[in-house]
């Protein structure tokens, strides 16, 4: 199981367009169409399927929300900064 990652830690590591809420990392994804957010989070749910971790995803209009913690952790870990980099390397 993945360890919980101190706050400095999430801190310097944390990709630049993700946000931390609490025990999450969150980021929310622009698109021109619903069409596009809907092809786009099947892509990461794709990712994060193969990475056996998986994140919340909202899909509204013209945006989808991803949000990524480790329940059995108790907060974030590895896991999630490096899926969070993997979906940004999908929609930078």
């Amino acid at each position: 199981m993945p360890e919980r990652l101190d706050d400095d830690e999430i801190d310097r590591r944390l990709p630049e367009s993700w946000e931390r809420d609490g025990d999450e990392v969150v980021r929310v994804y622009q698109f021109d169409d619903y069409l596009d957010g809907v092809t786009f989070a099947t892509h990461a749910a794709e990712v994060a399927d193969e990475e056996v971790h998986h994140p919340e995803i909202c899909i509204r209009y013209d945006e989808v929300e991803i949000r990524l913690t480790s329940h059995e952790a108790g907060g974030i870990t590895d896991t999630d900064l490096r899926l969070a980099a993997l979906f940004d390397e999908e929609r930078p």
